[in-house]
């Protein structure tokens, strides 16, 4: 038994596909699958059901996947406690970030982190926020940035800023340049992400009314930029994160309002597994993420925290 035939088990349980598991480990689909025949001639059992599509693990597969996943856990974190003694900031890190913030953070944040920290390798995914938590309880992140709305056993949460919510409304609007409140807006007309995303919730709760409005095109989006989209072509409106703004021309930028007599915020944290034991890689990330973003964002002062669910 190896490490890198456990590595193959648990990228097949988490891909529960021969060739995408292969490529996630950078080998050949007939490599990974002799090395996982082989464990399995082995132990004397059978890991993967194979007539199953997805593959699927057998009984005792679930066990052994479970135990192998910790032991490749245990492996890192000998690796990221010796990097942590040596004070050296380098390794892999596993970064999961939520959808709505990934396209407006992420090209402000990644180079200055690739050219402070060229030996650390970053390994980034987007994942809507059910997904992120999960990945973080399993330890297959390392950390996620994403609007905190509960407690998590296991898992710590560091607020890094407040972004507002904004009314972004089509060219040709009848509203002049001034906050507008929420009795003036037509939710028949509002755009909205699909459910799963955060973001669609705390708008649902921003807004209130939403649920028993008629929208005569029930449209359901991942992207606030193809929501972003439909606005622009002079139909409806959608409310947008306060990076989104960073990213909107000078013309769509006159489109912007504030809410009137309400300043809603999202509060956007870094969270990591208690048991994540390098500190100072969290210090740093924190410090350039805030770099990253306008310093009006750091104050919580300004507008009421959104919760969700």
């Amino acid at each position: 038994m190896t490490l890198t035939q456990l590595e193959y088990v648990v990228a097949l349980n988490s891909h529960r596909n021969f060739a995408r598991a292969a490529a996630h480990c950078f080998v050949t689909q007939p490599t990974l699958s002799m090395q996982i025949r082989k464990l399995e001639d082995e132990l004397g059992i059978v890991l993967f059901d194979r007539n199953k599509k997805p593959v699927s693990p057998t009984d005792i597969g679930a066990q052994v996947v479970k135990e192998a996943h910790n032991t490749l856990a245990s492996l890192r974190k000998i690796r990221e406690v010796v990097h942590q003694h040596t004070d050296e900031v380098a390794g892999r890190l596993r970064m999961g970030m939520i959808p709505t913030l990934s396209p407006y953070l992420l090209p402000h944040l990644l180079p200055q982190l690739a050219k402070k920290y060229p030996k650390i390798d970053f390994e980034i995914e987007e994942l809507v926020s059910e997904q992120l938590v999960e990945k973080l309880h399993q330890e297959q992140l390392d950390i996620g940035v994403w609007v905190a709305n509960r407690r998590e056993p296991d898992l710590v949460h560091t607020p890094l800023f407040y972004e507002k919510f904004l009314i972004y409304l089509p060219e040709g609007h009848p509203y002049p340049q001034s906050p507008i409140a929420l009795q003036q807006l037509d939710m028949n007309h509002i755009w909205l992400l699909k459910e799963g995303h955060c973001f669609r919730d705390q708008v649902e709760k921003i807004c209130g009314n939403v649920a028993q409005s008629h929208q005569q095109i029930n449209f359901l989006s991942g992207s606030l930029e193809t929501l972003k989209k439909m606005v622009d072509q002079h139909y409806g409106f959608t409310l947008l994160p306060e990076l989104a703004v960073r990213e909107l021309s000078a013309k769509q930028r006159e489109n912007i309002r504030d809410f009137k007599n309400i300043q809603p915020l999202r509060e956007i944290s870094l969270t990591y597994h208690k048991r994540f034991p390098r500190e100072k890689l969290i210090r740093i990330i924190k410090q350039e993420i805030q770099v990253s973003i306008p310093p009006e964002l750091l104050n919580e002062e300004r507008g009421k925290v959104i919760p969700w669910k």
